[in-house]
C-alpha cells in the first residue's frame, strides 16, 4: 500500500492550499484526478512539507499572505497559481469546508483559460500598505469631523460645508460661544480636533512618501504623463497590477477595475446595465476623481489627444456618465502606456492637476 501511495504522490499534478491563519489544508491529485493528498498542517510547516512532494502545479486563493506563500514555493521550484475566490467558487462542492476548499482550488488551478492574479513583488506590497495606510486615515479624518460638526449642532452651532471651513472657524466658535458649551464638551471637541490635527500630518507624511516613490519609479513617471494621472493613481496602479502583463489589452484593464456595463445577454440579445464595480474599487474610485478633475476644467480639452471626443460627447451624456466614460478612457490609457513603457502624447505640465 505504502509503495502505491508514494507512486502516486511522485505523480502528483496540482496540490490545493486553503490558507489560514496559523493552519493550512492540503489537498492534491494525481492525473487520474484521484486525491492522493489530504493533509492538514502549521503555517511553519509549509516549507518542510513541500521538501517532500514533487514540483507541481500549486494553487491558492487571492488573500493576504498568498503572495508569501506563492515566492516561497516558486523558489522550492513549484508553480504557484494565484487564484481570484471568485472563479473557485463553481468547482466547491458538497458543504463550505477547509478540505473541500483546498480541493477546488486544485481543480481550478488546473484550468487552461482561467484568470490568475500576477504574484506581487515585495516592493509592490509595501507600496500598496501605503495607500492603505492612507485611505483609512482619509477614512477615519472623515469621521473625526462628522463627529465634531455633530456636537457642535446638538449645542445649536452649524458651520457651512467643506473641511477648511470648519479648521478655520473651529478655535473661533470654541472662544465666542463658551457660555453656550459646557466644559466637559469643550474638553470632548478639543480631543476631536487634535486627533484631527494627527491624521492631517499622517495623511501628509504618507503621501509625501507615496510622491517621491512616483519620482523615483520609471513606470510611474510615464503614466502620469497623461492628464489627470498623479501621484496617487500612478502608484496605486503599479502597486496593483506591477506592469500590467496580466491582461492582454487596455479594454481587459478597465473590465477588472469595473468600469464597463454590467452584461446580461442571451439569446443574441444584448443588454448592458450599469457599470460592473468588480475589481479594485480603489483604483476604480481615482480614475473616476481624475475624470471629474479633467471634467473641471473644459478650457483645456482642446489640448488632450481625447478632447475632440470630450467636447462632442458632453452635450449628449449626464455628467456622471461622461465621468465614467472618460475615466475608462484613462484607464485604458494608462495600461497601454504602463505596458509598452511610453508616454502619453499630451504635455508633462497637464501632470500638475493629477490624482
Amino acid at each position: 500500500m505504502n509503495s502505491k501511495k508514494e507512486i502516486k504522490i511522485e505523480a502528483l499534478m496540482s496540490v490545493g492550499i486553503d490558507i489560514g491563519k496559523d493552519v493550512f489544508h492540503l489537498v492534491g491529485f494525481d492525473p487520474d484526478g484521484n486525491v492522493v493528498v489530504r493533509k492538514k498542517i502549521k503555517r511553519m510547516a509549509l516549507e518542510k512539507t513541500f521538501e517532500e512532494l514533487p514540483s507541481c502545479i500549486v494553487g491558492m486563493e487571492a488573500c493576504l499572505s498568498a503572495h508569501f506563500v506563492s515566492r516561497a514555493l516558486r523558489k522550492m521550484g513549484f508553480e504557484p497559481r494565484i487564484i481570484p475566490a471568485i472563479y473557485v467558487k463553481p468547482f466547491n462542492k458538497g458543504q463550505k469546508n477547509d478540505y473541500n476548499d483546498a480541493e477546488a482550488i486544485a481543480e481550478a488551478a488546473l484550468r487552461p483559460n482561467l484568470k490568475s492574479v500576477p504574484e506581487k513583488s515585495q516592493d509592490q506590497l509595501d507600496l500598496q500598505a501605503l495607500h492603505r495606510v492612507r485611505s483609512r486615515l482619509v477614512s477615519r479624518r472623515t469621521a473625526t469631523i462628522n463627529q465634531i460638526r455633530a456636537f457642535l449642532i446638538e449645542q445649536g452651532i452649524t458651520v457651512r460645508k467643506g473641511l477648511r471651513a470648519l479648521k478655520n472657524s473651529f478655535l473661533t466658535i470654541l472662544e465666542e460661544r463658551k457660555d453656550e458649551i459646557s466644559p466637559r464638551m469643550r474638553k470632548i471637541l478639543i480631543g476631536l480636533y487634535g486627533d484631527w490635527m494627527w491624521m492631517d500630518d499622517r495623511i501628509d507624511a504618507v503621501s509625501t512618501e507615496i510622491e517621491q516613490i512616483s519620482r523615483a519609479e520609471e513606470n510611474c513617471v510615464n503614466v502620469m504623463t497623461i492628464p489627470g494621472i498623479g501621484p496617487m493613481i500612478s502608484t496605486a496602479m503599479v502597486a496593483a497590477i506591477g506592469a500590467g502583463d496580466a491582461f492582454d489589452r487596455g479594454r481587459d484593464f478597465a473590465a477588472w477595475v469595473g468600469l464597463v456595463p454590467r452584461q446580461y445577454s442571451t439569446g443574441g440579445r444584448t443588454v448592458l446595465g450599469r457599470i460592473s464595480k468588480r475589481g479594485s474599487r480603489y483604483l476604480r474610485m481615482l480614475f473616476v476623481q481624475a475624470a471629474k478633475v479633467i471634467l473641471m476644467r473644459p478650457h483645456r480639452w482642446p489640448d488632450f489627444s481625447f478632447g475632440e471626443w470630450l467636447i462632442r460627447a458632453e452635450p449628449r451624456m449626464h455628467r456622471n456618465k461622461l465621468a465614467v466614460a472618460l475615466a475608462n478612457k484613462l484607464a485604458r490609457t494608462a495600461w497601454s502606456v504602463l505596458h509598452h513603457g511610453t508616454t502619453f502624447d499630451a504635455p508633462r505640465d497637464e501632470v500638475a492637476f493629477g490624482v
